[in-house]
């Protein structure tokens, strides 16, 4: 199998990243891994995408710093690469990275993985279920019975009406973002600082106002989802509970939060059944759910973190079992006469 990792830049990629274990997996089980910065993409005259590529030589990597290391030395192959020679192509690239400096890259990925599906490659997740969810406005599209009350505006009458209405306690957090910047917990008590809280935020677009859960204060629940199913390998659930660093009300682990074994209990399994026909009708291969008690809080469908954590916290290499998955995908689709689109393949 030739797969293909779309990154923001290779350059600033980690090993603790989990596209990097993801490349590793599929490397060490004998695939084809290349990766590519969302920079390096050309439409060309033949009409195809081509990319600057890099990857490792065909040898096991026993970690993800190895495996990086070799990727970016002197010993990294690089090349220019025909996409549609691919098989996978996977979009890894964050669009809340690169909206403040390079805007002209958050579309990138969706617009050349468009493409790449013409051309026969299977790209994950979907690329037109991927525009759908920008930004966390995608959240409001799923039953209100899974997430907590918001308002997504501008007007700070409105927000400041919002927290009366919430009891005096909300969270403030821009449309457009990820990793835990600028956001706020607004209380009661900050009300007469409230106007310079939502100029802060404001200054990335719009602001979603949502209803604080008091639960949150023990952080949330990361479960990984494959094909809409949570991932689980004899009862143990691709998940982690991220802890917040104290004084901090934000469960990133990019803010400082560290993660610890979680319990999936059955509200957040019902949970996922609640929300699985949309993911599954948008194309959503892999996806990251944060969760507080039985809501949840935000859905991560372009580069969710820390599935080097849950393997580590549970013992189960379950990178291997998402590139087993799309390997699984390809060989049903080679075996099967009726076309089947890209959106239906990506969640078979």
């Amino acid at each position: 199998m030739k797969i293909a990792f779309i990154v923001n830049n290779i350059d600033t990629e980690k090993a603790g990243y989990t596209s990097t274990h993801l490349g590793m997996a599929a490397s060490n089980l004998g695939h084809e891994v290349w990766y590519i910065s969302v920079s390096d993409l050309t439409y060309d005259t033949d009409e195809n995408i081509h990319a600057q590529a890099m990857r490792v030589r065909n040898i096991k990597h026993r970690s993800c710093k190895n495996y990086l290391d070799d990727l970016r030395g002197k010993d990294g192959i690089r090349e220019y690469i025909n996409v549609a020679e691919l098989d996978v192509l996977m979009l890894r690239n964050d669009p809340a990275e690169d909206a403040a400096n390079r805007p002209w890259a958050r579309l990138a990925g969706i617009n050349f993985g468009r493409f790449a599906v013409r051309s026969g490659v299977l790209v994950v997740n979907d690329p037109d279920g991927l525009s759908q969810a920008m930004n966390k406005l995608y959240l409001q599209q799923f039953p209100n019975e899974v997430r907590p009350r918001a308002i997504v505006s501008r007007d700070r009458d409105q927000i400041k009406s919002f927290a009366r209405d919430m009891g005096g306690t909300i969270v403030l957090k821009p449309l457009y973002g990820s990793g835990g910047r600028n956001v706020f917990l607004l209380r009661p008590e900050d009300i007469p600082n409230a106007h310079q809280m939502i100029e802060s935020v404001s200054r990335d677009g719009y602001i979603i106002a949502q209803e604080y859960l008091p639960k949150a204060v023990h952080g949330d629940t990361r479960l990984f989802l494959l094909n809409g199913e949570p991932m689980c390998h004899k009862g143990r659930y691709a998940a982690i509970q991220r802890v917040r660093a104290d004084g901090d009300m934000r469960s990133n682990m990019t803010a400082g939060a560290h993660s610890e074994a979680a319990v999936v209990a059955e509200p957040i399994l019902a949970l996922v059944e609640t929300i699985r026909p949309q993911l599954r009708h948008d194309g959503m291969f892999f996806v990251g759910l944060d969760i507080v008690g039985d809501k949840l809080m935000e859905i991560n469908v372009f580069s969710p973190g820390g599935l080097e954590s849950a393997e580590a916290l549970c013992g189960v290499k379950f990178s291997h079992m998402i590139i087993h998955d799309l390997e699984r995908k390809l060989e049903h689709r080679n075996n099967t006469e009726r076309h089947i689109s890209n959106k239906e393949l990506a969640v078979l």
